[in-house]
This record gives structure tokens, C-alpha cells and sequence, in this order.
């Protein structure tokens, strides 16, 4: 499913010649992937970094999370993800006003910014990408991996590297509901495309190249 929106004034479209790339006709991007934990959404982002590196491209992932999470840990004192998410909502706006401030620095033809639509807090779900993140970060496409609800459980129980909270399969169609909302909510803000790819059992490598063929054409 693709969803277009109209180029807002906020975010000025990149031309080929702004983003160092000679006048050519190939344009800049600045790919922002999501999706809900247990989609499999850094493998997807693994394997489209190893094909395009094949094909002579560099691209550049920077992970939204990890950058929260160093300056978490030097200011807070968190050792975790799942500990920082359990932060008050006020100590994370500021590491993600920080995060994207950071992002919004680098310059990258092959941009890919792997992040969360919204994070689950005590407080209730937050926005991963708020107006002014969005603002900072000038996606020229949002892409939305997603799964069903039974893969997405499967994978979150077979996870040992997160200690995640128990949900139900109620919970996790919620999510993806909110998820597909703030997708298009984020397209329409930011006025950029927006995507969606089910990535099925076993088969990561083409979710990836589908990925490729709608924003990293070779």
C-alpha cells in the first residue's frame, strides 16, 4: 500500500545537486524505517544495507534508539532500552529532541534512520516521531515493516536479547493499528511517501528488496 502526500513548506524537497550528488538524476534519500517490535524491522534494514553495498551503493543506518540510549545512559544512568523507555515522558523528549538534532547533522546520499513510530510508557504510547522530529529529520520516504499478529508474537517470546513486557494478541493488533495510523499521520505532516511491507516467516530477503525497488532504486 502507498500513500502520497503533498510536500508541506516545512520540509523543502533535497535536489540532486543540494545532496552532493553532481546534478544527477538521482535524488537524495533520507529513508526513515519503522515498525513494532517483533516485525523483524533491523533485519530487513541488515539485509537492504548488504544488497545495496553489493550493488556499489554506501548506504549510512543510524538507529534512533542507540543514540537515546548513550546519552540515557550518561545522563540517567540507564543500561537498557527497556529501562529507558520506562523513563518520565518529560527525560525522553529530551533525548529525542538530542537524537534527532544529531541525525539531522549528517550528510548522506543513502540515508536510513531505523526507529519506532512510538514507544510504550507507563504513561501510555509516545510518539517516536512528534512534529518536531519530523521537522529535524526531513524524510523523503517513510516505510512501515509489519507482520502478523502470531509472527509478531513468535518472534518477541524467541527474543533473549529484551526483556519485554507481556502482551496479549488484542495489544498487539492495537499497536499495529496505531502504528499504520501515525505512518500516514507522519506522511501527511511531512509531506513524503509512505509504505508498508509485510515481512513474512523466513523471508526477510525479499521484504528487502521490495524495500529497495520502491526507494533505493538501483
Amino acid at each position: 500500500m502507498l500513500f502520497l502526500a503533498a510536500p508541506s513548506a516545512d520540509f523543502p524537497q533535497t535536489s540532486a545537486k543540494d545532496a552532493g550528488l553532481g546534478g544527477k538524476t538521482t535524488r537524495r534519500r533520507n529513508v526513515v524505517i519503522v515498525g513494532i517490535p517483533g516485525v523483524g524491522k533491523s533485519s530487513v534494514v541488515n539485509k537492504i544495507v548488504e544488497i545495496l553495498e553489493r550493488n556499489g551503493r554506501s548506504p549510512q543506518v543510524v538507529n534512533y534508539g542507540s543514540i537515546m540510549l548513550q546519552q540515557a545512559t550518561a545522563i540517567f544512568g540507564v543500561k537498557s532500552r527497556d529501562e529507558m523507555r520506562k523513563l518520565p515522558v518529560e527525560d525522553q523528549r529530551v533525548l529525542q529532541v538530542h537524537a534527532a538534532d544529531y541525525i539531522s547533522k549528517i550528510q548522506s546520499g543513502y540515508l536510513i534512520v531505523d526507529t519506532h513510530l512510538f514507544i510504550s510508557t507507563p504513561e501510555g504510547l509516545w510518539p517516536g516521531m512528534p512534529l518536531n522530529v519530523l521537522q529535524a529529520l526531513k524524510p523523503t520516504h517513510l516505510v512501515l515493516i509489519s507482520a502478523t499478529i502470531e509472527e509478531i508474537a513468535h518472534r518477541r517470546l524467541n527474543d533473549p536479547s529484551r526483556k519485554r513486557d507481556k502482551t496479549s494478541l488484542e495489544e498487539l493488533r492495537e499497536e499495529l493499528d496505531a502504528a499504520k495510523t501515525l505512518l500516514f499521520t507522519s506522511s501527511l505532516v511531512c509531506g513524503c511517501p509512505a509504505i508498508m511491507f509485510h515481512n513474512e516467516e523466513g523471508r526477510v530477503d525479499s521484504t528487502a528488496e521490495k524495500v529497495i525497488n520502491a526507494v533505493f532504486p538501483l
